[in-house]
C-alpha cells in the first residue's frame, strides 16, 4: 500500500534469552529470535547469515558489532549495528556507533551517536546533515 515495499517479517517468537544479571563475554551466534536482558561483550549475529530477530531490552547492554536481519533496541549498544531488514529504536535506546539499515523506526527519546546509512538493494545511501556540503 502506498508504494511501501515490505521485507521479510520479523521472527514472531523468542527462542533464546540472555537473562538479567547475566554477562556473556564472547561472540553470540543464534538462529530464530534472541532477547538480551543482561550484558554481552562481544559480537551478536544470526546463524549462517539467516534472518533473525534480536531484542535488546531497556536494562540490557551490548558492547560489540550487531549483524542481524531484524533488530529492536531499547537498551544500550556500543558498536556498529547492521540490520539487514528492519531496525526499531524504542525510547530508551542508546546506540554509539554507525547504523546500517533497510527500514528504520525511531521513537522519540532514542539516541544514535554515529552515522546512519540506508541500504537499498545493492546501493548504499549515506544520510548527511542538511547543512553539510
Amino acid at each position: 500500500m502506498f508504494g511501501i515495499k515490505k521485507g521479510k517479517a520479523p521472527q514472531s517468537s523468542i527462542d533464546s534469552l540472555i537473562g538479567a544479571g547475566t554477562l556473556i563475554e564472547g561472540n553470540v551466534i543464534f538462529s530464530g529470535g534472541l532477547r538480551v536482558d543482561g550484558e554481552v561483550r562481544g559480537n551478536i549475529s544470526s546463524e549462517n547469515g539467516q534472518e533473525g530477530t534480536l531484542v535488546i531490552s531497556e536494562k540490557a547492554s551490548v558492547e560489540g558489532a550487531i549483524a542481524v536481519g531484524h533488530v529492536v533496541v531499547n537498551g544500550t549498544v556500543i558498536g556498529p549495528v547492521f540490520a539487514g531488514e528492519s531496525l526499531e529504536l524504542l525510547p530508551a535506546a542508546r546506540v554509539t556507533g554507525d547504523v546500517e539499515y533497510y527500514q528504520i523506526e525511531m521513537q522519540q527519546g532514542a539516541v544514535i551517536q554515529g552515522r546512519l546509512v540506508h541500504q537499498t538493494n545493492a546501493k548504499t545511501v549515506e544520510l548527511k546533515l542538511a547543512s553539510s556540503k
